[in-house]
């Protein structure tokens, strides 16, 4: 089953149990929302979950772009990506939670093809406030699934105050499909998250107290990536056809590793996405994130060569990305606007250059040394870290 295929499939399940399927929003928020860019699915639909009407009712659907960068470390592993795709489920005080895990474990088992056997599920436990969601345990147990109850990890806030509520995580086993699975997700990193399903049912206020919202809500968020990987029985997200022409153009083109190959087709892919939703590279704001994001890939693209250039990028991967996210704008301006960046970065990089061949910075750097660099000559310390390894 291809990404397009996952997401009809996805999207009519919902679509034939009376949920409306709504448009994907940008990667920016409406005003005056305060956060940079949409970090999940729900993130447009808050307002909704905290009772406003919706118009188009109270069972949705849909597919939404979003953008994480307190993952980008992690990036260039098998699953974490800066930009990505959540598909989503949602009821406006409709129907319960134990009806939407119901459906959640018929969409995988019955649409995606996913065997039972390879799924495991979590359920809050219980804190010092809220007792255990035995509503969700009794509703697994029902359904022949194996649970496991944590705390943390199965409470769902979007900050320290607004809505929240438990959850439920359903995880795939990932290791050796000759190997029945072992341990619990909590014990085995094999077991990797695809779906979550939070009960939408408190308020946290500033006190910390909960207060049970008027019109309880359920929201699921399931990434496609992670979601594609396992129905092709690909080991990593790279390795579906949403990087299919990434790693088969770039790789002839540029001699990398696998983890800063990754790295750069992530980089390159949402710098792309993040300039299709209309943001130019700056020094403040949603535009650093962009140049953030394209000095980052430079750098890893030219730690080991510096001779090589975004001139050789095809213009067919910017019109492929540009399609996937459903964004009308023109490959060639996007293009660009890469190639200029990188110009502002290839002068940053001879000036740093220049200023690390001083005497007073031939030894280790200490961590003033890192400050003043950043902070007299505008030189991020990963820049400088490649530009003494290539040194």
């Amino acid at each position: 089953m291809n990404t397009d295929e996952t997401v009809r499939t996805f999207t009519d399940f919902y679509r034939d149990r009376g949920h409306r399927l709504i448009t994907g929003s940008s990667l920016l928020p409406p005003p005056p929302d305060p956060v940079l860019f949409t970090t999940s699915g729900m993130h447009p639909l808050t307002p909704h979950l905290l009772g406003r009407p919706h118009p188009q009712g109270r069972r949705l659907t849909n597919v939404q772009r979003c953008l994480r960068t307190t993952d980008l470390d992690e990036v260039g592993d098998s699953t974490h990506l800066t930009v990505f795709e959540m598909l989503g489920s949602w009821s406006l005080g409709d129907y319960g939670h134990s009806q939407s895990l119901r459906w959640g474990y018929e969409l995988l088992r019955d649409g995606f093809g996913i065997p039972p056997e390879w799924l495991h599920v979590t359920v809050f436990g219980g804190d010092g406030q809220v007792g255990p969601d035995t509503e969700s345990l009794r509703t697994w147990q029902e359904l022949g699934l194996p649970v496991e109850l944590t705390e943390d990890e199965n409470w769902w806030s979007n900050g320290p105050v607004g809505p929240c509520g438990p959850d439920s995580e359903i995880f795939f086993w990932t290791g050796d499909p000759g190997t029945p699975p072992q341990g619990t997700p909590t014990t085995d990193p094999r077991w990797v998250e695809i779906w979550n399903h939070v009960n939408m049912r408190y308020h946290r206020h500033e006190d910390g107290s909960l207060e049970l919202l008027p019109r309880p809500g359920i929201d699921t968020g399931m990434g496609l990536e992670r979601l594609v990987t396992v129905l092709q029985g690909q080991r990593s997200v790279y390795d579906t056809d949403v990087f299919e022409p990434w790693l088969r153009l770039l790789l002839p083109l540029w001699d990398l590793d696998e983890r800063p190959m990754r790295l750069v087709c992530d980089h390159l892919r949402s710098s792309i996405v993040v300039i299709g939703d209309g943001v130019r590279p700056s020094n403040t704001g949603r535009g650093y994130v962009l140049r953030r994001l394209i000095r980052r890939l430079l750098t890893t693209l030219r730690r080991d060569d510096l001779s090589r250039t975004l001139t050789d990028l095809p213009l067919e991967l910017i019109g492929h990305t540009l399609d996937h996210f459903r964004q009308s704008y023109d490959p060639g301006t996007v293009r660009e606007l890469l190639l200029d960046e990188e110009l502002r970065f290839t002068k940053l990089l001879e000036r740093g250059q220049r200023v690390l061949s001083r005497p007073e910075f031939k030894g280790p750097l200490s961590e003033d040394d890192y400050h003043y660099l950043h902070d007299t000559h505008g030189l991020p310390r990963d820049l400088v870290a490649g530009l003494l390894t290539t040194g």
